[in-house]
């Protein structure tokens, strides 16, 4: 009887071990919620283009997703969708996108990270709906939708 209290007590505090980190993740946040926690203070930023690229030319999109750290630095950037997908444009993007820098809403006392993704555009067209048509291929879902 002992024993298997114990077992008991064991798989309990393994499943807890298990489910904490996941507990401990930040939040997922749509794009437009973004400066509900952070606010850019860059007006700027640069990224490493290159002098030949393939696609370059052509209207595109990047969905690049990442987390704002507790300093307001983006981190584990990554190109999620890229429009045209065998275009060099998710480079460019996740340069950009890595030099982007926060502070904390007044909302966000915590300075509490959270997971969002941000959409770099190449090249938009001029007219607004093959705009609209193009931008909705680079949306990421599970993103608050």
């Amino acid at each position: 009887m002992f024993r298997s209290k114990i077992a008991v007590f064991v798989v309990f505090v393994a499943g807890l071990g298990m489910a904490l980190p996941a507990l401990a993740q930040p939040p997922v946040v749509a794009p437009e919620h973004v400066p509900d926690y952070w606010n850019m203070t860059k007006s700027e930023v640069s990224g490493n283009v290159p002098n030949t690229g393939r696609k370059l030319d052509q209207p595109g999109c990047v969905a690049v997703s990442y987390m704002i750290g507790s300093d307001g630095v983006p981190q584990h950037v990554m190109a999620r969708k890229v429009v045209p997908s065998d275009s060099d444009f998710g480079y460019i993007a996740v340069s950009l996108v890595r030099n982007f820098r926060y502070a904390a809403s007044s909302d966000n006392n915590a300075d509490q990270p959270i997971n969002t993704y941000y959409v770099v555009r190449f090249n938009m067209p001029k007219d607004a709906a093959r705009q609209a048509a193009l931008l909705k291929q680079c949306e990421l879902s599970g993103y608050g939708d």
